[in-house]
Parts: structure tokens; C-alpha cells; sequence
């Protein structure tokens, strides 16, 4: 059995933290354990590649501590790795009746304070600098909005990347490393907890002095396995992580995990002649400001200037469980569902044209789907970023908190934006309690 200090598995936010592992602590293994043939295939390659700003959600929530940070911190990666990206800025556009909306979020958002951990220089300035605009200025950006538009927040700091590329990089960094190694197109099959044997200073054990995790694996298509012993285990994956967690835990401390399907759709056509920024409705909010399912179906732009609409949000369940369907299989209901199709555009063009009139619906094609992992289901409210904490010992020695598993539940959007700022977080923060 192979022991290593910290074991991950990635998608945007895995691979972001094994790189600050392996930057922090060069001199100690790593393992990224992905089961695709590449990282990031799931929920990090299906989403709007916005760089967030963190207006959204409450002001102390990880959701906006961690999007303030991870803004800056993407902006400043990017820079130095030359990666695709382009501070476009957005416009948040509300009717009349939603005036009160939008004034809100702009005092919040000079309310802000800045995160830990940023740098003194940057605190000379607001973190997260809005202006309300006027309908006069709204056409002066966009006039393609339609007349009903009678405010907008504009949202400077707000961006777009290439997700791909940042990715890329964040693997070369991984794998120039001393101690980092990825491991492609192997599946975790089982995650047990491991204790140090309890031995006396004259009884000399052969078993390993840690407490851990032993993690199973399956590589491609073989029946063979291999087992690692990870001193750290951090469950990063994202759609799968609840699946991961719940196989440790005992049945009636399972935590429940709903999926939100997004589709997405291509546009080439009128009404988006001047379109220059990321254009982005009032979210349709419930019992409180932050009660919201979804931002919206909005408009977002890539970097060679193309547009498009979306996610809109469909909720989906896995389909009543075969005898023969194994709890992985049942789980992974979901990539059934990833086929762009047509059935969604009538209402995705319904939601567009209330703020931009001149698009058509023929003008509109179905691109690619994304799954949200959710934590609360449908009209549940808000829910924050979970970062969870267990540990492998029981029975007497269950008050050691040595060998974590560390796991982060629900990471949605602004998980692409917030990546740097939770690997900073668990690394510098919550791996800092333990001696990795």
C-alpha cells in the first residue's frame, strides 16, 4: 500500500488545491485522483466562465468572502500565466418594480470589507466597486436593452476566462512540482478510515504510525486495484462528493445532495448588434434577497466575442433504482442528461427577451449542458459553500483529530472564481491546524 501525505481529486477546485499543497509543502506527495481521462470534465468544463464579483450573496457567507478573494487571485494567476481573460464588466438590469433590488445590492456592495488574506496595497480601494445607472447611461452601453429596463447596476470588476486553459496550467504547475503526481482514468471504490495500532514503546508494530485514510482505486478497465494511505484525504469531487462523504458516514447521517441542470444556447441573430458586456436579469428571489435557485438566464460573451444565453435551471432526480444498479451508477444518473437538446429554447427565449426584445428564437441554438450540485432542493433557500471536516478515529481515541478528510459539499457558482481563494483557505487555514 502506497502512503502519501494528501490525496485530491480534481476538478477546477482539486487541482487548485493540490497546487497550493504542492507550493506550500513541496516536499511532501500529493495525488490527484480523477476518474476521467482529464480533470475537470464535469461541472468546471460546463459553466459561463464568468469571473465573479460576489454581489449575490450575504455579505459574511463563504460564497462572498471567497468569490472577493478568488477574483483578485484569478485576475493576478492569469496575468502571471498568461492566461486567456478579459475584465469585461457586467450590467445587472431590472424593471421598475425591481428598483429596490438593485439600489440594495449597491449598498452592499459598499458596505463590503476586504477578505483575509489580501495584500495592504489593494485595501486602498473598494472591493467591489458598483454604480447605479440611469436609463440614459444604460443605452449609452447597451441599447439594445429593451425600454422596460428603467435601472442597472454596473459591475466593473466582472470577467471572463478561459476555464480550459487556467486548468491546463494549474496541471503543469502540479506536475513540475516535486511532490505532485496526477492520476488519470482511476475511480475511488472505496474510502475506509484507518487508525494508528495502538502499540507500547516495547511492542515494536509493522503497521503504519498514522492515523488516515485508505483510499481503493480502480485504474481504466482492469479488475485490479490499488490502495493508497493518505494522511490527508480532501474530497474535491465535486457532483460525486456527497456519494464520497456518505460512504463513511453512518445511513441516518447521509447528507442529501439535487441536481440542477443548466442548458445553454449559442446565438446568432439580431437584437444583440452593440451587446459589448456580460448582461445579467434580477435573479427571481423568494422569501428573502439571497433565496434565490439561479442568476438568471443571462448573457454572457466568450473571448473571441461569440454569445451566448444561459444556464436556465431544470431540476432533475434520478430515475427509481434497479436491484442490479450499484449506488456509483445510480449517482451518475445525471450524465444521461449532459445532450444538448432543443426542448429548452422557447423558454430560454422567453427570459431573454424580456431584456433584450430583438433576439429571436431561431436565431438561438442549443450548445452544452452543465450539472449544479445542490445542497437544498428546489425553493430552499440560501445555501453556502460547506467546507466539512472528518477524522478517522473512533471508539476511544475518537477525541484525536489527526488524519482529516477534509470535504467541500455544494461548490456551485462562483466555485470557478472563488478556486484560489478555497484552496487558500484549506490550505493555509484548515490543513494548518494538523502536521501535513
Amino acid at each position: 500500500m502506497t502512503t502519501v501525505d494528501s490525496s485530491t481529486r480534481p476538478g477546477v477546485v482539486g487541482l487548485a488545491i493540490a497546487q497550493h499543497i504542492c507550493q506550500r509543502h513541496p516536499n511532501k506527495s500529493t495525488y490527484l485522483v480523477e476518474r476521467h481521462q482529464r480533470a475537470g470534465q464535469e461541472t468546471s468544463s460546463r459553466n459561463s466562465e464568468v469571473v465573479h464579483s460576489g454581489l449575490y450573496y450575504p455579505p459574511e457567507s463563504l460564497k462572498t468572502r471567497l468569490c472577493l478573494r478568488g477574483r483578485d487571485l484569478l485576475y493576478q494567476y492569469c496575468k502571471e500565466n498568461d492566461i486567456p481573460h478579459q475584465m469585461t464588466g457586467k450590467l445587472i438590469v431590472g424593471k421598475s418594480y425591481q428598483r429596490s433590488y438593485l439600489e440594495n445590492l449597491h449598498a452592499k456592495s459598499l458596505r463590503l470589507t476586504w477578505p483575509k488574506h489580501t495584500p495592504l496595497i489593494s485595501q486602498n480601494e473598494k472591493v467591489l466597486p458598483t454604480k447605479l445607472l440611469s436609463r440614459d447611461e444604460i443605452k449609452d452601453l447597451e441599447p439594445d436593452l429593451s425600454e422596460d429596463i428603467d435601472m442597472a447596476l454596473w459591475s466593473p470588476k466582472t470577467g471572463i476566462v478561459d476555464s480550459h486553459a487556467f486548468m491546463e496550467s494549474l496541471e503543469k504547475d502540479i506536475i513540475d512540482s516535486e511532490g505532485g503526481e496526477l492520476v488519470y482514468s482511476t475511480r475511488v471504490v472505496r474510502v475506509d478510515p484507518y487508525q494508528r495500532p495502538n502499540t507500547s514503546e516495547r511492542t515494536p508494530s509493522t503497521e503504519i504510525a498514522i492515523d488516515g485514510w485508505v483510499v481503493q482505486v480502480i485504474t481504466g478497465d482492469t479488475d485490479e486495484g490499488d490502495a493508497m494511505l493518505a494522511k490527508v484525504l480532501i474530497n474535491a469531487s465535486g457532483l460525486s462528493s456527497t456519494l464520497v462523504l456518505n460512504s463513511i458516514l453512518p445511513s441516518h447521517r447521509h447528507i442529501p445532495i439535487f441536481f440542477a441542470r443548466g442548458s445553454y444556447a449559442s446565438y446568432n441573430g439580431p437584437g444583440i448588434s452593440y451587446v459589448k458586456h456580460l448582461i445579467y436579469p434580477c435573479p427571481e428571489t423568494g422569501a428573502n434577497a439571497h433565496a434565490f435557485q439561479s442568476l438568471g438566464t443571462h448573457l454572457t460573451l466568450d473571448l473571441n466575442g461569440k454569445i451566448r444565453f444561459g444556464p436556465d435551471i431544470e431540476w432533475i432526480s434520478p430515475p427509481s433504482k434497479p436491484k442490479d444498479v450499484s449506488a456509483e451508477e445510480e449517482a451518475d444518473f445525471w450524465t444521461k442528461k449532459l445532450i444538448p437538446d432543443g426542448s429548452r429554447l422557447q423558454q430560454m427565449h422567453e427570459m431573454v427577451t424580456g431584456y433584450l426584445p430583438g433576439v429571436t428564437l431561431g436565431g438561438m441554438q442549443p450548445d452544452y449542458v452543465g450539472i449544479r450540485p445542490k445542497l437544498v432542493p428546489p425553493q430552499g433557500g440560501f445555501q453556502d459553500f460547506v467546507i466539512r471536516t472528518d477524522y478517522p478515529t473512533r471508539g476511544p481515541n475518537e477525541g484525536n483529530k489527526h488524519g482529516p478528510m477534509i470535504s467541500l459539499l455544494g461548490i456551485e457558482s462562483p466555485g470557478l472564481t472563488s478556486s484560489l481563494a478555497i484552496a487558500e483557505l484549506v490550505v493555509d487555514s484548515v490543513l494548518e491546524r494538523y502536521q501535513l
